[in-house]
């Protein structure tokens, strides 16, 4: 006969304790996480910006109801909603996320990281213009070190636990951290904070269906959004009193651990600090998933090589992809793709679009280019010459925390039986040992994204007040964000 499982209610699982205690009291030291963050929030509120050219993500913004408004709501950047702070999280979220081409974090789960900004700024907002009197406004310092450590429960945990190896997806690290972050944002206590985090375990999960073949689709581009409206409801929750779940990760049968994550016990390389985002991965030169950036980069190379040449892609007999474990397990893909989401995950698209025309942009997705008559069967022609084989190495290198590269090789055979030189790029333009190089262009594309949405005028106040580090940090947050309303 089994013995009567204990109702004694355990304490907090050290997990749990160890996320909120940083969120809490963590005192952010770094002048280069500090100067990253800001890098960070230009590049991701450019990326949100630029998403509002598709009409496939402009139709879920706005409020939950039609028509629905309110007097002190958070601002959506870029339009003129105006919504409480959880509809207002979807919407920032899904804005920054919809094109893949926001900040990016690589370890033994992905993720970006970045994708917190849509509860850190619908909240701050919020609080901002709700704190008349009450000596609570906030300055885009807090936002920038709310950034910091959101970055950092989120990375550190992908460092050595895989979620998409047991079918979840990297969503749940942005629902996680933004509870933390947002907790403390909204003046939560130590209690009322493991309560909300581990309410954010206790959800259902969301599974990684529609990143992968044969169902990918467009949710990918609106999950980290769903992630970051549900922890603002979730710390919005909490800080009534409900009460949470201590061992919520720990519980036999019943917890996290079990139920999803096969038994397993988190694992840590490190305590969380400022390492991730002094370390994280821009996206800069190309709107693609992060594994294939630097193959990309090659591609474009080698659309040179061709022209110089006096050659095109049509003379192209095969080309080996030589990559890392990851890209093959998510972006290698065969056969017909069926929208634009299913486009930017698959490395065959991403390399056969620039040898064609020495291009990778956002509407390189779009049907407009897929399905045109004479431009998509060259594309699928050429990508069906594409194949991946993994090198250790670059697996190796991938995983190396003192390197983590992002390494790519492509060799290409012409028709005629000759082969061009392979061209190798192991870190692409955003990584931190690129940033002298990364950084201009980094705001120029800050300022070709405020240039989709607002007139030079306004693009000016807005630069003035973005790319000095001491006087963006004083701006109070209402004020920065009002520079973004239409």
């Amino acid at each position: 006969m089994s013995a009567p499982i204990s109702n004694v209610r355990p304490p907090f699982d050290q997990p749990l304790i160890d996320i909120v205690d940083y969120a809490l009291n963590y005192k952010i030291e770094s002048p280069l996480a500090y100067e990253t963050a800001r890098y960070c929030l230009l590049d991701t509120l450019g990326c949100g910006l630029q998403a509002l050219d598709f009409p496939a993500c402009t139709k879920l913004l706005g409020p939950l109801v039609p028509g629905l408004t309110m007097h002190h709501g958070a601002r959506v950047p870029g339009t003129s909603y105006r919504l409480d702070p959880v509809q207002a999280a979807f919407n920032i979220g899904t804005m920054i996320r919809w094109l893949d081409y926001n900040d990016t974090w690589l370890a033994a789960e992905w993720g970006h990281p970045s994708d917190n900004l849509g509860a850190i700024l619908a909240v701050a907002d919020w609080l901002a213009l709700n704190s008349e009197g009450n000596g609570t406004k906030l300055t885009i310092r807090d936002v920038l070190t709310a950034m910091i450590k959101a970055h950092e429960i989120q990375g550190c945990i992908a460092l050595e636990n895989s979620f998409n190896k047991v079918g979840l997806d990297h969503v749940l690290l942005v629902k996680v951290a933004s509870t933390a972050v947002v907790s403390q944002m909204l003046g939560l206590t130590r209690d009322q904070t493991l309560n909300a985090v581990s309410l954010a375990f206790v959800d259902g999960q969301s599974l990684r269906t529609y990143r992968h073949a044969p169902n990918t689709g467009s949710r990918k581009s609106w999950a980290a959004g769903d992630a970051t409206s549900r922890a603002v409801r979730l710390a919005l929750i909490a800080q009534t009193g409900e009460m949470g779940y201590p061992s919520v990760l720990s519980a036999k049968t019943w917890g996290f651990y079990d139920v999803s994550f096969r038994g397993q016990t988190f694992k840590f390389q490190r305590p969380y600090g400022s390492y991730v985002m002094e370390n994280v991965l821009f996206k800069i030169s190309f709107p693609a998933e992060f594994h294939s950036q630097t193959a990309v980069e090659a591609a474009v190379t080698l659309h040179r090589e061709l022209a110089d040449r006096n050659l095109t892609a049509a003379d192209i007999a095969r080309v080996t992809i030589r990559t890392h474990e990851a890209c093959i397990r998510i972006i290698d893909k065969q056969g017909p793709l069926s929208n634009p989401a299913d486009r930017d995950h698959c490395i065959q698209y991403m390399v056969a679009v620039p040898l064609i025309f020495g291009r990778l942009t956002a509407e390189d997705y779009d049907d407009a280019i897929a399905l045109d008559p004479i431009w998509g069967p060259r594309i699928d022609h050429l990508r069906a010459t594409i194949h991946c084989v993994e090198d250790p190495q670059f697996t190796a290198d991938y995983h190396d925390p003192t390197k983590r590269s992002i390494a790519n090789a492509l060799a290409v055979e012409l028709t005629d039986g000759t082969f061009l030189p392979e061209i190798v790029v192991e870190y692409p333009i955003g990584h931190r040992l690129r940033r002298t190089d990364g950084i201009p262009l980094l705001l120029e594309k800050f300022k070709t994204n405020l240039d989709r949405r607002f007139s030079p005028e306004v693009r000016d106040r807005i630069l003035e007040a973005s790319l000095n580090q001491e006087s963006l940090e004083a701006t109070p947050v209402d004020q920065y964000v009002s520079l973004y309303v239409v």
